[in-house]
């Protein structure tokens, strides 16, 4: 893509198994937000994901019914492989991001890299083994699926907080928002990178 052009940063996938349906229709750069899962709780954390990251964001995805693990491990390999495609060469983008977001007592900083190199590094631990119908030792699997299939770096760690929803929904959010800062298209057309590429194991 060269400077003045643009393109249309969506992508679309459908996964299928005998575990899970997934079927995900995402634009980096807004649009209709709609989240259909079979955990109350888990939609509520996507739909504010994608409310503070600034997403298009239209799911529906249903699952086995057992522990939800299936579930919110496909919802995150087809988050994580929407955001590789969307992205494309990921010339002329900011690439880092980086916030703390507060709620209530809880304070949540998050990190992004958008290098191409899948790593996470998670610390926000929870006192309670689920909230709602989500088990919390998947919040930490949800954000691994999708940066394994993301490509990317991510970093969230509890600075503050005791309050376990208060902690969820700030790690969501904080990583909304790291993540709306580098995915933004700056005024460079070039690859932020001394590379030249931002693909896996370069940058």
């Amino acid at each position: 893509m060269s400077k003045g052009e643009s393109r249309s940063r969506t992508s679309a996938v459908t996964r299928e198994t005998k575990e899970t349906r997934i079927d995900l229709r995402l634009a980096l750069d807004g649009g209709p937000i709609t989240v259909e899962t079979d955990v109350d709780f888990f939609d509520h954390m996507l739909t504010a994901l994608a409310t503070h990251a600034g997403l298009g964001f239209e799911l529906v995805a249903h699952g086995d019914g057992m522990d939800h693990h299936h579930l919110i491990e496909d919802v995150g390999i087809a988050f994580g492989r929407c955001i590789d495609e969307a992205l494309g060469d990921k010339r002329g983008i900011a690439r880092f991001g980086s916030i703390a977001v507060p709620l209530d007592d809880a304070l949540v900083q998050c990190a992004v890299d958008l290098s191409g190199r899948p790593w996470l590094n998670y610390d926000v631990p929870f006192s309670v083994l689920a909230l709602g119908a989500l088990p919390t030792e998947l919040v930490p699997h949800f954000f691994r699926s999708v940066v394994d299939h993301g490509k990317f770096n991510l970093h969230l760690l509890r600075w503050a907080g005791t309050n376990n929803h208060h902690l969820c929904e700030a790690a969501f959010k904080s990583f909304a928002r790291a993540f709306a800062q580098a995915k933004t298209v700056t005024a460079s057309a070039e690859v932020p990178s001394t590379k030249g590429s931002l693909t896996e194991r370069a940058g």
